[in-house]
């Protein structure tokens, strides 16, 4: 990466530096003249300065896709496959350098943000196996003399456009089962972490990847909305807010794309009278403050029910004190900052107001910030929250931890039911009964019993229900390989010429 010059305040040591796009297989320079800075959340110091991309310039790198797309899906199976395995081998091998990258950009502590390479290279171990994932049907002899069989093709050149938490791991659920379907790509990051799209983008260079296969241009509103007013672009794949994703689903089908629009979420743990307390409150701290409270499957509202609600908010309680917050990159500490000032001083502001609105602040994590010019806030946790409180209907997406008392199973699950959002949800009990009508009985996309982050694993899909998921498909496992395909039928005949007649009539199959 190039330098720029040293911005005030920044040391001769911790000079900005450029962030460029890769097109075609190369880094390209920024050409529209606009960049956005990228900080280190853990000091609050300028690290980076990031091109933005013009109208003309995504056009460039969507041009390079669709011109490099007839070779790539010509590609056999066989050949695909193995350069997975060499892609997940050089993945697993600068697996650390790509978490550094995570830790200065994002902030989330190291240890997280290997976990979160580890879970990204299982879908690319996943799409290992394309040449079954893709495998058709035949039926023989389905007419005398006919046979019928279907196949899966490439759709051409699709985008991901993709969220700050998360900078390694959502990318590899897009790009991995789209490329190995034999599509190219086209990935939009976020402006606020992009570091890691472009060691992505090496790393897959210097496996094979022929160039023009994947390609990243960064940017803000002007090369999301070039993405998906592209003509040349067949689908698009987000994650990221609910107002965004119901925005990228309607301009996107609008122009007749395939669209996948991951939303937001309002994750609820469910705790039931006869459950562990001591292991309910592990879940409750580890699910939500684990990388700052900045996950969409990040529990937000725990759900006491009866008398488990006192216990198990002093259990809560008592362990805040323990989680270290403080710089990622130092291995003590388990929580780090969130990823910028105006963030930060947004979920700051849902305690002043929870408190206004006659929640009870148990703990305040403004009082427990490391000091400094950081974007750190502590973790915070609100008992007695109700369901007309901000700090309830808001996707916070911070260390904050609301409470909600429920007297009854059934009043548990109306909470969950009844909310716009339906992307995970947990419940902790030792009753199988309980929790196998639960599972029956709950809207969500994702469900957890006695596991507090239901996240699926690469062979399964992730998604969610409600005002979580627009459009129609989950993201990685089996519904991505139909997402960034698609179905063609073929009714096959070798007959004898001589038997050729003209039918008018509907053919049928006898």
């Amino acid at each position: 990466m190039t330098e720029l010059a040293e911005a005030p305040g920044v040391g001769r040591e911790e000079s900005i530096t450029r962030i460029p796009h890769w097109i075609g297989g190369e880094r390209v320079e920024g050409a529209s003249g606009r960049t956005g800075p990228v900080y280190n959340p853990a000091t609050g110091v300028q690290s980076g300065a990031v091109a933005l991309a013009s109208v003309e310039e995504v056009d460039k790198a969507v041009r390079r896709a669709k011109e490099a797309f007839p070779a790539w899906r010509a590609t056999s199976l066989a050949k695909r496959a193995e350069l997975f395995f060499s892609i997940r081998e050089l993945f697993h091998a600068n697996r650390t350098e790509l978490a550094k990258l995570l830790t200065a950009e994002h902030g989330k502590v190291l240890s997280d943000a290997l976990g979160e390479v580890a879970r990204g290279l299982e879908v690319i171990e996943f799409a290992c196996g394309i040449p079954t994932l893709v495998k058709g049907d035949f039926s023989e002899q389905a007419s005398t003399g006919v046979d019928v069989y279907s196949i899966r093709q490439p759709l051409g050149v699709v985008a991901g456009i993709t969220p700050f938490n998360f900078p390694a791991m959502v990318p590899m659920w897009m790009w991995a089962p789209a490329v190995a379907c034999g599509n190219c790509f086209v990935l939009k990051p976020s402006e606020k972490d992009p570091s890691a799209s472009l060691l992505t983008a090496e790393l897959l260079k210097e496996a094979g990847l022929p160039d023009g296969v994947f390609n990243v241009v960064h940017g803000d509103k002007v090369a999301v909305d070039a993405l998906l007013e592209h003509p040349d672009v067949a689908a698009v794949s987000f994650v990221g807010s609910t107002p965004i994703a119901r925005y990228i689903y309607e301009t996107g089908t609008k122009g007749g794309k395939r669209v996948q629009a991951l939303g937001g979420a309002k994750n609820h743990m469910i705790v039931l009278p006869d459950a562990d307390v001591e292991m309910a409150a592990d879940a409750a701290v580890s699910a939500g403050y684990g990388s700052a409270g900045e996950r969409c499957m990040a529990v937000s509202v725990v759900v006491a029910v009866g008398d488990v609600a006192d216990p198990l908010v002093g259990a809560i309680k008592a362990r805040l004190p323990k989680v270290k917050v403080g710089d990622g990159m130092s291995p003590e500490n388990e929580m780090g900052p969130l990823i910028t000032r105006e963030h930060r001083d947004k979920v700051a502001s849902y305690l002043e107001s929870g408190s206004a609105q006659g929640a009870t602040l148990v703990t305040d994590g403004r009082e427990t910030a490391p000091e400094g010019d950081g974007f750190f806030l502590g973790v915070s946790l609100l008992d007695n929250v109700s369901t007309e409180m901000d700090a309830y209907r808001d996707e916070i997406f911070g260390p904050v931890l609301s409470v909600v008392r429920a007297e009854s199973y059934d009043e548990a699950l109306a909470l969950v039911n009844d909310n716009p959002y339906g992307n995970g949800v947990a419940l902790f009990t030792r009753d199988g009964g309980a929790a196998r009508q639960f599972q029956f009985d709950v809207q969500a996309g994702m469900v957890g019993i006695n596991v507090h982050i239901p996240v699926p694993v690469a062979y399964y899909s992730f998604g969610g229900w409600k005002a979580s998921l627009f459009g129609d498909s989950h993201a990685y496992g089996p519904e991505s390989i139909h997402f960034y395909t698609r179905g063609k039928v073929v009714t096959s005949r070798w007959p004898d010429p001589a038997t050729s007649s003209v039918d008018l009539g509907f053919p049928q199959t006898r």
